[in-house]
C-alpha cells in the first residue's frame, strides 16, 4: 500500500442556494482516497454501520480504493447536516451524529503498515498519535485537524503536530492554533512547532505553503459555478499527497506541482454535491486544468 489514509466515512445532507442532497456520501477519507487514487494506490482506514450503503462500498472498489481497513459494525453509520449561504466558505452544522464513530479506534491492519505516505484526517488527535505508533516507517506523514479539536484538545494535538512531516489546515485554523491574527506569521509560528512544512488552505482564495526558507502562494482555480465545498479540503490533501507520491524525490518544484494538483482536483469536487464530479473525472480532465491553471499563473 503506497498511501494511507485514516479518517471519517460518512453519510452528509447538505443546503446550499443551488440545490440539496440528501444521505449522500461523504467524510474526510472518502473524499481524499478519491483524489488520491487518481494518482497512486490508497488504502483507507476507517468505520462505516451496518445501515452503511453497499452501493457506497461499490463506488469506492470502483476507483480503486483498498477497504480491507474499512470496518462495519453494528449501528449507524457517522452522519452530518449542514448548509452554506452565498459565502461558500463557511459550513453551518444543523446536526451532527457520531454513532459508530464515537467509538471509532482505528487499528492499521498488517498489510498497511509499511505505506509509504500517511494521511492522519481530521480525527481526534489523541487517534492521530495512535497512528503513527502503528505504522513502520512511513517516507511522509501529514495530519489535518479541526478548531474543536483545537480548542478541546490543544496539547494533544500539539503532540501529533511535533510528530508528522507536513500540516495541513483551513486559514481560521491556522489563526487560531497559532494564536495569531496575520496569516503569514501565524504560519511561521506554527512551523516553530515541529513540522518540516505548514500547508494552509484558503477556500475560494487559494492556499500558501510555507517552510524554512520557503514559500509558495497559489490562487483558487475560478470557476464559474460552485454547488458545494463539502470536502473540498480533504479532496485537496488527497490531490496533493497522491501527486507527490509519483516521485522518487520532494523537491521543491515537486512539491509546487503537487500543491497545483491539489487545487486542480478540489476545484473540480465543488462542482456537484458528495463525490458525483470526482466520480466522472478522468486523468485526462485532471491534466488538461492543470495546463490551463499553469498558463492563467505564469508571468
Amino acid at each position: 500500500m503506497d498511501i494511507l489514509v485514516v479518517g471519517s466515512v460518512a453519510l452528509d445532507s447538505i443546503r446550499t442556494p443551488f440545490g440539496e442532497a440528501e444521505e449522500v456520501l461523504g467524510g474526510s477519507a472518502t473524499f481524499f482516497s478519491i483524489a488520491a487514487s487518481l494518482f497512486n494506490k490508497v488504502g483507507i482506514v476507517a468505520v462505516v454501520g451496518d445501515d452503511f450503503p453497499q452501493r457506497h462500498v461499490e463506488f469506492l472498489e470502483s476507483h480503486n480504493v483498498d477497504l480491507r481497513g474499512l470496518k462495519r459494525v453494528p449501528g449507524r453509520t457517522f452522519r452530518w447536516e449542514g448548509y452554506y449561504d452565498y459565502d461558500l466558505n463557511e459550513a453551518h452544522t444543523i446536526d451532527t451524529q457520531l454513532n459508530v464513530f464515537d467509538t471509532f479506534d482505528p487499528e492499521i491492519p498488517e498489510e498497511y503498515r509499511d505505506a509509504e505516505y500517511v494521511f492522519l484526517a481530521n480525527i481526534d488527535p489523541e487517534l492521530q498519535l495512535k497512528v503513527l505508533k502503528q505504522v513502520r516507517a512511513p517516507r511522509l506523514t501529514i495530519c489535518d485537524t479541526m478548531n474543536y479539536w483545537i480548542g478541546n484538545k490543544r496539547e494533544q494535538l500539539l503532540e501529533t503536530i511535533s510528530q508528522v512531516d507536513y500540516l495541513l489546515l483551513n486559514d481560521a485554523e491556522a489563526r487560531e492554533l497559532a494564536r495569531e491574527p496575520n496569516l503569514i506569521t501565524a504560519g511561521r509560528k506554527l512551523l516553530e512547532m515541529g513540522p518540516e512544512k505548514v500547508i494552509i488552505k484558503k477556500g475560494e482564495h487559494g492556499v500558501i505553503m510555507l517552510g524554512k526558507d520557503q514559500f509558495f502562494s497559489l490562487p483558487a482555480y475560478p470557476l464559474d459555478t460552485v454547488f458545494d465545498p463539502t470536502g473540498a479540503g480533504d479532496t485537496f490533501g488527497g490531490g496533493f499527497l497522491g501527486s507527490l507520491s509519483r516521485y522518487p524525490e520532494m523537491s521543491g518544484d515537486q512539491i509546487r506541482r503537487s500543491i497545483v494538483y491539489g487545487s486542480v482536483v478540489a476545484s473540480y469536487v465543488v462542482e456537484s454535491f458528495s463525490c458525483d464530479r470526482l466520480a466522472r473525472l478522468s486523468n485526462d480532465d485532471v491534466e488538461e486544468r492543470y495546463r490551463e491553471f499553469l498558463n492563467m499563473t505564469c508571468f
